[in-house]
């Protein structure tokens, strides 16, 4: 916990969380410019003002409810446009253009963790606060390469994948959604054995 309160911890949560998942977005946004993909720019979504990327519910409302209730949290802002199509290979693309947004995650624990951590002397609810930064873009790294649609480990798989397994994992992805809940909220015990290690290893690399 960050302050000894469910509502603040909830809305400290939120205001952690936003900014994470702003850079993820804008980092696939960029990204896809650079290999060619205007379409992010054009929408007006390579901005880190918050509001062309806060999902009401999915920003603010469930993480809050569940921050709230003590439960698994789990959140997301609204999807960065990315039309494959302008890529000179499209699955190269896509994946390249995913990765971004795991990268910049982990870059920003990095950052906290063997930056700010080590430079300001923090103490009580900044420490907390600052600590819990860099750990949840430690976990948001990590959870984000699951290989699951909508996640951005989704755009990885298809690189290893022959065309038929491309197209048997395209009939998947329509469930995506149902199968990234049954794993948060049915089976989160057996989701963070297997996040564990891979976690660990985010947050030694980020100095946390």
């Amino acid at each position: 916990m960050i302050f000894e309160n469910d509502f603040l911890d909830a809305a400290a949560f939120i205001v952690l969380l936003i900014p994470s998942i702003i850079a993820h977005e804008v980092a696939h946004g960029t990204v896809a410019l650079r290999l060619g993909d205007p379409t992010a720019r054009d929408a007006g979504r390579l901005t880190l003002n918050p509001i062309p990327h806060i999902d009401p519910f999915g920003s603010v409302i469930l993480p809050g409810l569940l921050a709230l209730a003590g439960s698994t949290i789990f959140g997301w802002a609204k999807p960065v446009p990315v039309v494959p199509r302008y890529f000179r290979n499209p699955t190269e693309g896509m994946a390249i253009t995913a990765l971004a947004g795991p990268a910049t995650n982990l870059v920003l624990a990095v950052i906290t963790g063997r930056v700010v951590l080590q430079v300001l002397d923090l103490h009580g609810t900044a420490l907390r606060a600052v600590f819990f930064f860099g750990l949840l873009n430690a976990v948001l790294a990590v959870f984000n390469l699951l290989p699951i649609p909508p996640l951005d480990g989704s755009r990885l798989l298809p690189l290893v994948l022959t065309p038929n397994g491309r197209r048997m994992y395209a009939q998947v992805e329509q469930y995506g959604f149902l199968i990234l809940f049954a794993l948060v909220f049915v089976w989160r015990d057996g989701l963070g054995r297997m996040m564990r290690e891979p976690i660990n290893l985010a947050l030694r690399v980020a100095g946390l």
